[in-house]
């Protein structure tokens, strides 16, 4: 398995989408300060899970989103992911190749995905486990790692140790089992509570089991009386119901009959319409047929006047056709004149033309001659003024030069004048260097003085943030203890609420009551909810009220009732109600005397405090009841008053009037009254807690603020130690620039007195070209006289010959305007002839055509005179119909009058049946509401059958009795049966199957705690074993690594002693490690007393050590060799090249040593500033030292 490669995008600097692409082997990125190269280390570590912004040198985990630059805005999320080769399938997952990424989205959304499925941040940790691979492990180390094993705590190394040793899987593990342990002692606890609830529960709810079990049998009874009386008063019913039937049979058939004739009227009356209406159509169809007819009538007379019209026009047409004729005849002879005459004018053109054409021909010949000669003459002309320009600028180019070596001369003065004055200017800037150089001076004592006194207070600094940093574990540890006891209370404060706001220990039909308390106003609660008792108490005024203590207290009898049809109609059970408007004040205490008797603690309303609405109803149910201390003094004030009081003790015996004795142990004591107080004490106990938990925030907080408040501190005094540092650097380099700029005006003063010595020599170069170029100049003068000469004989002869040529020019130009002309001529002599035979054509057309369109004009005439005389016969038809029509239409409209007088007959009788029919109609709504009073009250007794008892008609009639009752005798057993219900006073009828469900959750609790101590057990015994196992095979890995070191340790240094131990008196899983170092020609000494790069050196060999042990996949190493020296980064790279057999290493480096090392190089620049770019390099056989 090895990294194949990392894409990433927004992550950091590298805002665009960048992938690294990785083979076997060692990989280098290279690149300079602040380019982004450390950012590729910190995407690793990010998509493997890192939680932590400050390890990824960030405020918050927003900070790892590219925040934009100058020309570049921010984006919105950062992505990773890198691709794992997993061909040999060192992954436990079934694919050849793994890609794991991580996205966030400035909103602060995030997800993880494994191939492109979602997945959670759990199975990317549980994919790596002993791999090496996680932010965790050893597979990526920075800087920051190299100084934590270095100046680290001993304790603080055991990550990487666990890691390597392959325990750190087992060390989770065994913390989930921890916390599933407190989870399943945090079960037990609240299983513990429920079950000592449970206990006091069931002794009261098997006693009102057993008055219930009585209940239902007088209930049995009253059901079999009700079923009685329910038979006889349905067989009453139905006799009534019967004889309504009757009469109601009758009333039906003679509406049934009236009904009949009604419907009989109703359709002959629909006939009669229908016939109406079809006739009322037939007539208005008539009538649009005859507005038809006299429609077409008028359209024929139309059409005859337009055709008549169309006659006249076209004899009109025919007489023009013959006009038009006769001209084009006259027309067509004139042409045929006009074209012999064009003839004749083109044949004279046609010699004329050809005459000037001869002498043309003769003229052009002569023209060309004398060109020729001129053309001669004007190039001999061009070519020795051609010369004379050369000449000329050549001249002006000898001038330019000279004016160039004057203006050299004034340069060179120049030049002179500026050295001079550069010459004054270096002795000045040397007087100035001195000045500065003493101030530097000066300054860097400043400066190294700030510097110290900065270290002191930073230190004095440092020890006070250590002792609130101790204090602040202290009082966490403190915070922790009071957590711990916090929330075991709260838990059982919330147990103890749960089961109170669940009305456990009460009836079902109590519960069901309850919940409605919030839709139902008028309810006020149980008794045991209304009433304070003190502790010493409860058990006395529990047992005086008995059943009592779950009675509903409502406001009114109303609210009462309401609940009472509630239970009913749900069946929920029965419950009993106190409607504080019914319960009135008791009459007290009726023996005072008994007050004064030794052992008399006071009457049970006494003893318990209430709102004062709800006083009445206490002294009602409390106000006889005597307590007393114990049974002796019971007992003889008993005897005293002759058995005639009501008296409680404190620990629950009871005497009632008449001396019967109720007591004993408790089995399971409910203890309703006692959940109250046992709740405020508890509330109480959990407000002290969290209080005092707030006190304690607030103590951690005032030492976390000093302490932030000393780091800041600390923050500032580096700021300024750092700015101290960056002054002092500063003055060095300026320093160094001052020396440096000594150096450059000592070879200012060289090259000035070498350019003095060019110029000099220049000035003597000059003179010498002045000279010659003077004789060059006289000697163009000479040669331009001669060739001016020349020019003005040839120019005289060449106007000779341009004379000669415009007299023949002009001779030639008249000739060719006289063959113009003529030629113009002769076009349009042969224009006129075309034209006049392409009108010959068209007069000839036009004839033709007009010969056409007289005889169709004479067959259009005769066509429509035709048309004309058959729409002259249609006419007189259409007026014969017309008068036929009219003779119909005053017929049909007699025989519709006659129709309408019928119609009125039908609605008389119409009337006289309906109004019978509305009598009959009410006569037989009276027999139905008779009908319907007798069925609801048979309704009604069938609602209360099966209200009471879910029986039917049909099953009651089942029922067999031994002898018949009358029905008076069936009240008067009724009411005796009733009578004995209610002196079995409240029962709760739910309790037997509360009994059996309570008993049932006793006993499955009972079960679930066994399991849950089992369930301790089995986890303390995983604990045990995970501990073991880890013990022994850290302890076999620790003695390996420890081997492995000293070897590194040897072969990276050169020699020497590398070791590692152990904490002494600590547990092997939690000691710390101590690492130990003896460089070559030294004592053995810890890690404080190394060099930085002997520390550094050591780190590496550790990790390679743990590397060779167990080797990870990829190895990510960022920097680390950075303060080694050159021979050791030499040894450095040589190892890596070992370890590379079983790790593909990925190296961030600086070091020229670690780059020769690498097969491959990626570098990393800012060609744009703030935004990371990738370069990629392979490396061959020496390229670096090209």
């Amino acid at each position: 398995m090895y990294l194949k490669s990392i894409e990433v995008q927004g992550f950091k600097s590298f805002a665009n989408k960048i992938t690294f692409e990785f083979h076997n082997g060692i990989t280098g990125i290279v690149g300079p300060n602040g380019s982004g190269k450390s950012n590729v280390a910190d995407a690793v570590r990010w998509v493997l899970g890192e939680q932590s912004a400050k390890q990824l040198r960030g405020g918050n985990m927003q900070d790892v989103i590219f925040s934009g630059t100058e020309t570049r805005k921010p984006l919105g999320f950062a992505y990773v992911a890198i691709t794992l080769d997993n061909s040999d399938h060192n992954l436990p997952i079934d694919y050849e190749e793994v890609t794991i990424a991580r996205r966030l989205y400035r909103s602060g959304e995030s997800e993880y995905l494994m191939n492109g499925v979602s997945c959670r941040l759990k199975d990317v940790n549980e994919l790596f486990y002993d791999t090496g691979i996680g932010k965790e492990g050893y597979s990526i180390i920075g800087q920051g790692q190299i100084d934590k094993i270095l100046s680290g705590k001993p304790e603080e190394r055991r990550e990487l140790f666990d890691e390597a040793a392959g325990i750190v899987k087992f060390k989770r593990r065994k913390a989930a089992s921890l916390k599933k342990l407190e989870e399943e002692q945090q079960n037990l606890t609240r299983v513990n509570d429920i079950l000592s609830e449970l206990t006091r529960q069931l002794a009261p709810l098997e006693k009102q089991s057993e008055t219930a079990k009585i209940y239902l049998k007088k209930r049995e009874e009253l059901k079999a009386l009700d079923v009685r009386m329910f038979l006889a008063e349905m067989e009453r019913i139905n006799a009534q119901l019967k004889e309504i039937e009757e009469k109601s049979e009758i009333v039906r058939q003679d509406l049934e009959k009236t009904g009949k004739d009604f419907e009989t009227t109703k359709t002959e009356y629909e006939v009669l319409e229908k016939e109406l209406e079809a006739f009322n159509v037939k007539i208005e169809v008539f009538r649009e047929e005859s507005t038809k007819k006299a429609l077409e009538k008028q359209q024929l007379e139309g059409q005859i006047n337009v055709a008549k019209e169309q006659i006249s026009s076209a004899k009109q047409s025919d007489l023009q056709y013959r006009e038009r004729v006769e001209a084009l005849e006259a027309e067509l002879k004139q042409r045929e004149e006009s074209g012999k005459l064009y003839t004749e004018e083109k044949a004279e053109l046609d010699a004329k033309i050809d005459e000037i054409r001869q002498k043309e021909e003769t003229a052009k010949n002569l023209f060309r001659d004398f060109a020729f000669e001129i053309h001669e003459l004007e190039e001999q002309l061009e070519e020795d003024k051609s010369e004379i320009i050369e000449i000329l600028n050549h001249r002006g180019s000898t001038k330019g030069k000279m004016q160039r070596y004057d203006a050299m001369m004034e340069q060179i003065s120049l030049r002179k004048t500026e050295f001079n004055q550069k010459y004054l200017r270096l002795k000045s800037e040397t007087a100035k260097q001195e000045e500065e150089k003493e101030r530097f001076e000066k300054e860097q004592q400043e400066i190294d003085a700030e510097i110290l006194s900065l270290t002191k207070k930073s230190n004095k600094n440092e020890d006070e943030i250590t002792r609130y940093q101790s204090l602040l574990g202290k009082s966490i540890k403190e915070q922790q203890v009071l957590q711990n006891d916090y929330h075991k209370e709260a838990s059982r404060l919330e147990s103890l609420r749960n089961i109170t706001e669940r009305y456990d220990g009460y009836g079902n039909s109590i519960r069901r009551v309850m919940e409605q308390k919030k839709r139902v106003p008028g309810i006020h609660g149980v008794v045991a909810d209304l009433i304070k008792v003190e502790k010493n108490y409860e058990t006395a005024i529990e047992t005086a009220l008995g059943g009592s203590i779950q009675n509903i207290v409502t406001d009114n009898e109303t609210t009462a009732k309401q609940m009472i049809s509630f239970l009913k109609q749900n069946k929920y059970g029965r419950a009993t109600f106190l409607p504080l408007t019914s319960m009135g004040a008791g009459r007290g205490f009726s023996t005072p005397s008994a007050l004064k008797e030794p052992g008399v603690v006071g009457v049970a309303s006494e003893l318990v405090s209430t709102e004062i609405e709800y006083e009445s109803l206490i002294d009602y149910l409390l106000g006889r009841t005597l307590v007393v201390e114990n049974i002796d003094f019971a007992i003889a004030i008993a005897r005293k008053y002759k058995y005639s009081l009501r008296m409680v003790t404190i620990e629950g015996e009871s005497l009632n009037p008449g001396g019967s004795m109720t007591g004993g142990a408790f089995k399971n004591n409910s203890n309703l009254l006692g959940r109250r107080r046992e709740i405020e004490e508890l509330e109480t106990k959990v407000e002290s807690l969290k209080n005092q938990l707030e006190a304690k925030q607030k103590e951690i907080d005032t030492y976390r603020e000093k302490r932030n408040f000393h780091r800041e501190e600390s923050g500032r005094l580096n700021a300024a130690l750092q700015e101290q540092s960056l002054k002092d650097n500063t003055l060095r380099m300026n320093q160094k620039a001052m020396e440096q700029k000594a150096k450059e005006i000592a070879k200012e003063y060289t090259d000035l007195k070498r350019d003095l010595a060019a110029l000099e020599k220049q000035t003597q170069e000059i003179e010498e070209n002045r000279e010659s170029i003077r004789v060059e100049l006289e000697t163009s003068d000479k040669r331009e006289a001669k060739l001016e000469d020349q020019i003005n004989r040839n120019q005289e002869k060449l106007d000779e010959k341009k004379k000669q040529e415009n007299a023949h020019s002009k001779e030639l130009e008249a000739l060719h305007l006289e063959n113009a002309e003529l030629s113009s001529k002769q076009g349009f002599a042969k224009e006129n002839l075309e034209r006049i035979l392409s009108e010959k054509k068209n007069l000839q057309r036009q004839l033709m055509e007009l010969a056409v369109n007289v005889s169709d004009a004479r067959d259009e005439i005769e066509k429509k005179e035709a048309e004309i005389e058959k729409m002259q016969e249609a006419i007189e038809s259409a007026k014969a119909q017309e008068a036929e029509d009219e003779a119909k239409l005053q017929e049909y409209l007699a025989k519709k009058e006659s129709m309408n007088q019928s119609h009125k007959g039908f609605f008389e009788k119409r009337d006289e049946l309906s109004g019978r029919m509305n009598l009959l109609d009410k006569d037989l709504y009276r027999l139905e509401n008779q009908k319907e009073k007798l069925e609801e009250n048979q309704e009604s007794q069938i609602g209360y059958m099966w209200e009471e008892y879910e029986m039917t008609y049909s099953s009651a009639k089942e029922q067999t009795f031994e002898e018949p009752l009358e029905r008076s005798e069936i009240k008067k057993a009724q009411a005796e049966v009733r009578n004995e219900i209610k002196k079995l006073g409240n029962v709760n009828v739910n309790a037997i199957e509360e009994y059996k469900e309570l008993s049932e959750r006793h006993t499955f609790l009972n079960a679930q705690h066994e399991d849950l101590v089992e369930a301790e057990k089995t986890l303390l015994k995983i604990i045990d074993e995970l501990d073991i196992g880890m013990r022994h095979q850290f302890e076999e890995k620790f003695a390996q690594i420890r081997e492995e070191f000293d070897k590194a340790f040897k072969e990276l240094f050169g020699g020497g002693k590398g070791t590692i131990e152990l904490d002494e008196e600590e547990d092997i899983l939690e000691a710390g490690i101590r690492i130990i170092s003896q460089p070559p020609g030294k004592k053995l000494q810890n890690m404080m007393q190394l060099s930085g790069g002997e520390k550094a050196l050591t780190a590496i060999a550790l990790l390679f050590a743990i590397q060779n042990l167990k080797p990870s996949p990829f190895c990510l190493l960022d920097e680390i060799e950075a303060a080694l020296d050159d021979s050791n980064v030499t040894r450095y790279a040589k190892y890596l090249h070992k370890l590379t057999k079983n790790t593909q290493f990925i190296i961030i480096t600086h070091r020229r040593g670690t780059m020769t090392a690498a097969d491959r190089l990626y570098g990393i620049t800012m060609q744009e500033k703030g935004v990371s770019t990738l370069v990629s390099v392979n490396l061959i056989e020496n390229d670096l030292d090209k």
